[in-house]
């Protein structure tokens, strides 16, 4: 009974932390470019809206709060065993493009890139892979599929980021005490962490010169990764595919549908008149005729009557 309590309650929790409200806007990126060149191997990188989002956002300090590995399509993979994995976690078709992730509230799950469309989102590509390594990259993601979320994770790692004085010492991180021996689940980015760790591939390692003046690379515990480390890491290509291409005739800027309202975006959905914040609605139309006489200096309206 007390079981089911907590299973219940923890449900709630979950999907009060990771609720996001709907975006009415426009995303500044060209999402059809970006599902038809993304590849198998990419890490998305995903700015949330949910309450879980602000959180991550504020002790990383980075406006990515999420990862995802993008697998590709079920009809891109020869292994029938493979398949079968991936259907086991999802219903959609055979060319539905797809995405490994690790969701507070499901685990590791199976999710189609379309559900990211009306998300601000970055593309990270790992520089020089190769293609039997990369295979090895996502055929660890796909093992991994349907383990629980390791909340305890976040608030660890939360932990170990926090100066050691603050907080007695029984509070401290656990990350790098001895494990038990049994497999540990991770949140998405320090699993995304361990599938390229498989094949010794670097995101952000320790290098350092031994006695012989040798350089050496150590890696780095998967467990400390964030989102922002894909985007920091000199070893991953940034791909992006902003809505106005860049690679049409230049200077393409100059053919951008500029507004000639005069108005200026402050955040928030605020538009005002450039140098200004506006506070009502109403303030958001364009001035009228009347409005403009009135705004006009007082020597130039003595000029308009004679």
């Amino acid at each position: 009974m007390f079981k089911s309590g907590y299973s219940k309650a923890r449900s709630k929790i979950d999907a009060w932390l990771s609720h996001e409200p709907p975006f009415n806007g426009l995303m500044p990126y060209d999402f059809s470019r970006l599902k038809y060149e993304i590849r198998p191997g990419d890490v998305l990188l995903i700015e949330g809206r949910s309450r879980i989002s602000s959180v991550i956002r504020r002790f990383t300090q980075s406006p990515w709060t999420h990862a995802a590995l993008y697998i590709g399509r079920l009809i891109d993979f020869e292994d029938v065993y493979i398949q079968e994995s991936i259907r086991k976690h999802t219903d959609a078709k055979d060319t539905t493009r797809l995405l490994i992730e690790d969701l507070i509230d499901r685990g590791t799950v199976v999710t189609p890139l379309s559900f990211y469309r009306h998300h601000h989102i970055r593309i990270c590509r790992p520089i020089g892979i190769t293609p039997s390594d990369l295979h090895r990259v996502l055929n660890y993601s796909i093992r991994i599929l349907g383990q629980p979320y390791n909340v305890r994770q976040i608030l660890d790692l939360a932990r170990f980021l926090l100066p050691w004085g603050i907080m007695p010492r029984r509070w401290s991180s656990s990350l790098f005490r001895t494990s038990s021996g049994e497999p540990e689940s991770g949140i998405c980015s320090s699993l995304i962490a361990e599938a390229f760790g498989s094949v010794q591939f670097p995101i952000l390692p320790l290098v350092k010169k031994n006695g012989d003046e040798e350089l050496e690379v150590f890696q780095r515990n998967p467990y400390l990764y964030t989102p922002k480390d894909f985007d920091y890491s000199p070893y991953f290509e940034i791909i992006k595919y902003p809505l106005f291409n860049p690679d049409e005739p230049l200077p393409y800027y100059r053919r951008m549908p500029w507004t000639k309202s005069g108005m200026m975006h402050q955040d928030k959905g605020i538009l005002s008149p450039h140098g200004g914040v506006l506070k009502k609605e109403s303030a958001l139309r364009p001035p009228s005729k009347d409005e403009k006489t009135k705004a006009e200096p007082k020597g130039n309206q003595d000029k308009g009557a004679q």
